[in-house]
């Protein structure tokens, strides 16, 4: 018999970890809430996690098993679990931040002390960190170089479930509520976050928006992503199912340009596992700056400022919605991911560090290497990151993807009704035209251009030049 620590694999479909417990005997499948772990959530994130555990918890009950839920650190609750039912030992599914190596090598640690076999197995990642190397170094810092790699390695294809035969008669405790685990209830409206949401999202993702994503995915209006991020977040799908699936898409289309867009949303699979293989090597990066500099960027201590951008209330149409779609949804559509960092790491000049927890507070589909790297690409503090000197202007980046200001005026009710026109210019009215137009959305809250500059001295000062 074999326990299986379900983590961020909360499925049981395409589950490599699980599937290798069931290749050594009745399967226990177990969860633990862990303390170290909840110090760094957050309520949207927990509240999404007990959705998906009473899901998997449901698909074990109808198969006459349960999920056990156990709570403490798991160097220390799982040799107790282990000793309790008997098994020979614990399978589990790599994780690649530095907390969660140091909590897998303390359990491997305490299991083999007490005789019993601890197996991690690889199954987030099509390629796991070691994998995908340059000629010299243990992983690429250039996306480009990777994604060639990637796109043209075999991936396995998706597991079955596993059987009802295969898993243990064991009983699981209720699971615990927010206000349990101390956590309020999210203010933000979240997803459902099941595997048969998931299913159900990737489908129609893949009968219709994959096709159209090339070509929309960068206008927030479009609604042209997958929006599967918080399910691959959680694992409530399988990479390997999400990318069989894209590959049924791209072998269904019927034009060139509707296979590259299968390709373009795969490319963005790929950004996915360049991060965590960036981060499995340097893990450091969540505290410090990829991108060594010879003096310290000359970040700001702009409290008023950090404090509007996370209101949403810069003045600047575009990053105001994305920052009250983060706290109305828990998402943020990606382009505009890019826009709110640019506009607190450039013309804010406020430390990306402070963008990152932010977001780890709100995001429902936090994940510590995506974040990070994206933080730090929009920063220039990162691998493969965009060049200190390109500041994304606000006023162009809204006027380009969200022309027609549907995306703004979804999102702040202040410009309900205003001309696109007016929303664009916003910046450049004088106080009469914007009391006529939107008398209760605020005034820019900075001048773009003047921070532009001042961002490029600074970074040009920290690089010694």
């Amino acid at each position: 018999m074999y326990l299986h620590w379900h983590r961020r694999d909360l499925r049981a479909s395409d589950n490599r970890g699980l599937s290798t417990a069931t290749d050594r005997g009745p399967v226990v499948p177990v969860f633990v809430l862990d303390p170290t772990v909840l110090e760094h959530a957050s309520p949207p994130r927990v509240a999404s996690m007990l959705e998906a555990l009473s899901a998997l918890r449901a698909w074990y009950r109808e198969r006459d098993s349960d999920l056990v839920v156990a709570r403490g650190e798991p160097s220390a609750v799982l040799p107790e679990l282990a000793d309790e039912y008997g098994v020979d030992g614990v399978t589990w599914n790599a994780d690649y931040s530095g907390l969660a190596r140091d909590r897998d090598r303390a359990v491997t640690a305490a299991l083999e002390d007490e005789g019993v076999d601890a197996t991690s197995v690889q199954d987030a990642l099509h390629h796991e960190p070691g994998s995908i190397t340059p000629t010299q170094g243990d992983h690429y810092s250039v996306f480009s170089y990777f994604w060639k790699k990637w796109r043209d390695r075999e991936k396995a294809d998706p597991l079955e479930s596993p059987p009802a035969a295969d898993l243990a008669d064991v009983a699981g405790a209720d699971l615990p509520s927010l206000a349990d685990l101390e956590f309020d209830e999210p203010a933000a409206a979240l997803p459902t976050v099941t595997p048969e949401a998931a299913r159900a999202r990737l489908e129609a993702f893949c009968d219709e928006d994959v096709y159209r994503y090339a070509d929309e995915r960068d206008y927030p209006a479009a609604a042209a992503t997958s929006r599967l991020s918080v399910h691959l977040k959680w694992g409530t799908i399988g990479v390997r199912e999400v990318y069989a699936a894209t590959e049924a898409a791209r072998a269904a289309a019927t034009t060139e340009a509707d296979r590259d867009s299968v390709v373009a949303f795969q490319r963005q699979l790929a950004w996915r596992e360049f991060y965590a293989h960036v981060l499995a090597f340097n893990p450091e990066t969540v505290t410090e700056n990829f991108s060594g500099y010879q003096r310290a960027i000359e970040w700001r201590d702009a409290p008023d400022e950090l404090a509007a951008w996370k209101r949403g209330e810069t003045g600047y149409p575009i990053v105001d919605a994305g920052m009250r779609q983060l706290l109305a949804e828990g998402y943020v559509h990606n382009r505009v991911r890019m826009i709110v960092a640019s506009f607190l790491t450039k013309d804010l000049l406020i430390d990306w560090r402070e963008g990152y927890d932010w977001y780890r507070r709100k995001l429902v589909d936090h994940d510590t290497a995506n974040d990070v790297g994206g933080w730090q690409w929009a920063a220039s503090t990162g691998t493969d990151a965009q060049p200190y000197f390109r500041v994304f202007n606000p006023m162009t980046q809204g006027e380009r993807y969200d022309p027609d200001g549907e995306y703004v005026r979804s999102y702040v009710p202040e410009l309900e009704g205003v001309p696109a026109e007016t929303i664009h210019s916003w910046h450049d009215l004088d106080d009469d035209r914007r009391t006529a137009a939107a008398p209760d959305y605020p005034v820019p809250i900075v001048d773009h251009a003047e921070r532009r500059e001042r961002a490029i001295e600074t970074f040009e000062r920290a690089r010694g030049e």
